[in-house]
């Protein structure tokens, strides 16, 4: 998910030579070594992380590339991995034991656990302290615009993310191929690729065994169903501007027809039946057994199955789409933020902004990312391919590059191992969708109503989704919900004020 470029290499280069953590565990002074390096003359700072990985397995506290970081900045680490599947889970116990390591990766910054616990104080504002730390200062704008709270201050350093090339449907192009397809358009192209993708044998393997869309939902919302129904609403999140106010996606008729769509597609099985309990690391198992024709994720993500796929079909190939009816997604420029709570003391705070710091210069993220020279990489015109010892030491950008991570705005182009012209391609499909790419008009906006049955609200509304999706409701029940939705007193509430914090927004600037 993280990416190598030279973009800002060389500011980060530069200013890397001056804020190397060299007194990262204390304010002692250190000295230079006879080849310039800082050697630490301070005992190590303790950090304690909680984080995600996407690689088969996470590293160990022994990991080489773990030590190194170590000995870059002068820290003893200690990491908590947590699988994305049982991520928002692990979070919600963690934030409400009262436990919370140094560095804790909000994966949703607006909850309503994390709102209420900003203002309890629970967490560091870290705004005044933001213009002494140059390296993080180079995200982009809008990477630390959509995480402020409802004060206006930032209590994290985002995850930073591209506003484009994010999760969005990617599909077989050599199927395409096989059965003279043209890349589908919009979603009518779409079912009818899909349909061609189930019936016509695209594999060549004379089985009916193949799945046109690896999509699922969860109790929470459309997950990997998300940005198809969005292509139906062209607005990349629940609340869509219709004559200049916001109004819940799910009360417009592009919801019924994205869900007639999608009943429709369940019906002749061009989805998976286990829609409903399909989990991230199930539906990936079946795109690398050469089961499945499409999927929603990253454009970068899409080289993960090609990757695997090519070890015996060296013409098997995922292209990601650049839009539907349209429509194409821009996101908020963050995913998830590094939230430090306020028992940790305001002196250790810095030491872990410098930590944080080291990490987006191009030196700690080629680390984290790319491992070693010459050991888990090698280079020829600025172009990084890893070695087999790169999979044995879990060098990643999908492991340690969660943490360490230099913004680039081609950031979803590019994973480890992928050929140039699969980059290449990624850039420009990137390129394209950020002419026309729509992101969320209500992010960051707060109610209070949201905040305490807005959670509950949702998993209602995608309950009666997934059940129509799966047949076990009717259409025109859903027309009946529609109608109640419209009236609750809680939905009425949270449009209200999600209008009103809107307007205010808006005014303030």
């Amino acid at each position: 998910m993280i990416m190598k470029k030279k973009t800002i290499g060389v500011v980060a280069s530069t200013l890397l030579a001056s804020s190397l953590l060299a007194a990262c565990g204390s304010n002692e002074s250190s000295h230079v070594s006879s080849n310039g390096a800082a050697v630490p003359s301070a005992k190590p700072t303790e950090i304690s992380i909680m984080t995600m990985y996407y690689t088969p397995e996470p590293p160990g506290p022994d990991n080489v590339i773990v030590k190194e970081i170590e000995k870059k900045t002068n820290t003893k680490l200690k990491i908590t991995w947590v699988s994305p599947n049982n991520y928002g889970d692990k979070i919600n116990v963690t934030l409400a034991s009262g436990d919370i390591p140094d560095l804790i990766l909000l994966d949703d910054p607006f909850s309503a656990q994390v709102r209420g616990m900003v203002a309890q104080g629970a967490f560091w504002d870290l705004t005044p302290m933001l213009k002494d730390y140059p390296n993080l200062m180079l995200y982009p704008k809008a990477s630390w615009e959509n995480t402020k709270q409802a004060d206006g201050k930032n209590y994290g350093i985002p995850r930073a993310r591209p506003t484009d090339g994010g999760g969005f449907p990617y599909l077989r192009k050599d199927w395409l191929d096989t059965l003279k397809l043209e890349i589908p358009k919009t979603t009518d192209e779409l079912y009818t690729v899909l349909k061609a993708f189930v019936e016509k044998d695209p594999d060549g393997n004379g089985k009916n065994d193949t799945i046109g869309y690896i999509g699922f939902v969860d109790q929470n919302g459309m997950s990997y169903m998300g940005q198809l129904q969005n292509s139906f609403t062209k607005v990349n999140g629940d609340w869509k501007l219709v004559d200049g106010k916001l109004v819940n996606v799910n009360v417009l008729p592009e919801i019924k027809d994205a869900l007639t769509w999608m009943n429709r597609a369940y019906q002749e099985k061009l989805i998976p039946e286990d829609i409903a309990v399909l989990k991230n690391t199930q539906a990936k198992d079946l795109l690398k057994a050469n089961r499945g024709g499409g999927f929603q994720d990253t454009a970068e993500a899409a080289w993960e199955p090609t990757e695997e796929l090519r070890k015996t079909n060296p013409k098997a190939d995922f292209i990601p789409l650049v839009s539907l009816n349209g429509y194409s997604n821009k996101d908020s420029g963050f995913f998830g933020m590094y939230a430090i709570p306020k028992s940790v003391p305001e002196a250790k705070v810095k030491q872990l902004m410098k930590f944080m710091d080291y990490g987006a210069t191009q030196e700690g993220y080629d680390l984290a990312s790319f491992g070693l020279k010459d050991v888990h990489y090698t280079e020829k015109d600025g172009f990084k391919t890893p070695t087999e010892q790169a999979k044995k030491d879990i060098v990643a950008q999908q492991a340690l590059g969660q943490i360490f991570l230099k913004y680039d705005q081609y950031l979803r182009a590019y994973r480890t191992g992928m050929p140039n012209d699969f980059l290449e391609r990624n850039k420009k499909i990137i390129d394209e969708k950020a002419k026309i790419s729509v992101g969320d008009p209500a992010l960051g906006l707060n109610s209070d109503t949201n905040s305490k049955v807005g959670t509950e609200l949702r998993k209602k509304i995608q309950d009666m989704k997934t059940k129509v999706i799966m047949g076990k409701e009717s259409l025109s029940a859903w027309d009946a919900y529609v109608t109640k939705l419209k009236t609750d007193p809680d939905m009425v509430k949270i449009t209200q004020e999600l209008n009103d914090a809107y307007q205010k927004r808006n005014s303030a600037k």
